[in-house]
């Protein structure tokens, strides 16, 4: 039983390191690209992912879209005096050479409204990510339960792997 274990925390940690950066484009690596389910019937989702800059100059998030959606904004979320806050972020979001930004829920992230089909937990679904200077990339967004938080989808989505 120790062996199995030790052979399962192995897996575990092969595959953290193994899907360290999901996806590629220029400098940019696009990690965990995530959303929550949400409820039968509704017209709004969200994503998340987290954007690493490696390289020397700066890039910008600057749009994006999905078939589920007929709508695809980056959006901020603020609070302000105890009223929350949502607005879209027309000009992106600046990725800096070595930051790392983390679009997640109650801060920057991706709203996808006009929902054209249900998002529902473990049916993950396409999108692309618009940068501009690195272009273009396809992304799979995997869905999470209702309730998920950053920590939890992440290690989730390592366990899809």
């Amino acid at each position: 039983m120790k062996k199995f274990g030790m052979l399962v925390a192995g897996v575990i940690a092969l595959s953290s390191s193994a899907h360290a950066n999901d996806y590629k484009v220029g400098a940019l690596e696009i990690d965990h690209p995530w959303s929550r389910a949400v409820p039968k019937g509704a017209t709004v989702a969200a994503g998340y992912l987290t954007i690493k800059n490696s390289g020397t100059e700066p890039d910008r998030l600057v749009s994006g879209s999905t078939p589920v959606a007929g709508k695809f904004e980056i959006h901020e979320m603020t609070m302000d005096k105890g009223v929350m806050r949502m607005r879209p972020v027309p000009a992106g979001i600046v990725i800096k050479p070595g930051e790392t930004v983390e679009l997640k829920p109650q801060s920057i992230h991706i709203m996808m409204t006009g929902l054209k089909q249900p998002i529902e937990k473990g049916k993950p679904f396409k999108g692309s990510l618009v940068f501009e200077k690195a272009g273009t990339v396809e992304v799979d967004f995997a869905v999470e339960g209702v309730g998920a938080t950053p920590a939890a989808a992440h290690d989730m989505h390592n366990m899809h792997h």
